[in-house]
């Protein structure tokens, strides 16, 4: 758990090797975190993300980070929140499953999540708390490669519940 951190903050502004951005299925940009990691990545990102085909729910594409700090963005299509009977948890596992499997095949040692789906998106933030630190927990035990995941919340309540989440991962 000590590879895990939990921070308040602008993911755009983090100095890790690469940043997920909670991406459409387009990845041409959006609102919310997406749009934030487009406008400070710069142009080059879309006119690269252009040329993908998008990315269906629940995997992961992995590209250049531009003018971030970080030196890759993995997007990630997270599932909408449709009552809890469509394979939304699974779904949503496997965002941070396909991420950690880029990450770890390009060699990345640090990388950032934002609350993928508790944005507009509206995953339950105490569920998708819980998924996140427990795919990225999971996949750290047998993955030393990986030194440092961050969790970077835009606000207080993801912030909580995600700490929440951590200490009750801990406990079992």
């Amino acid at each position: 758990m000590n590879r895990i951190e939990i921070v308040l903050g602008d993911i755009t502004r983090l100095k890790v090797e690469a940043i997920v951005n909670a991406a459409n299925e387009s990845l041409l940009g959006g609102g919310g975190v997406d749009g934030a990691i487009h406008h400070a990545a710069g142009p080059e990102l879309l006119k690269e993300c252009q040329t993908l085909g998008g990315c269906d729910t629940g995997f992961a594409k992995i590209r250049n980070g531009y003018q971030l700090p970080a030196q890759f963005v993995i997007h990630t299509v997270g599932p909408i929140w449709q009552g809890g009977n469509n394979n939304e948890a699974q779904l949503l596992a496997s965002c941070y499953e396909q991420c950690l499997k880029l990450a770890s095949h390009k060699g990345i040692k640090t990388l950032a999540f934002p609350a993928i789906s508790c944005g507009v998106y509206g995953y339950p933030i105490t569920q998708a708390c819980a998924i996140a630190v427990q795919q990225v927990s999971h996949f750290l035990q047998n993955h030393e490669e990986i030194e440092k995941v961050i969790f970077c919340c835009f606000g207080k309540e993801i912030e909580s519940q995600l700490k929440l989440a951590l200490t009750n991962m801990s406990a079992d």
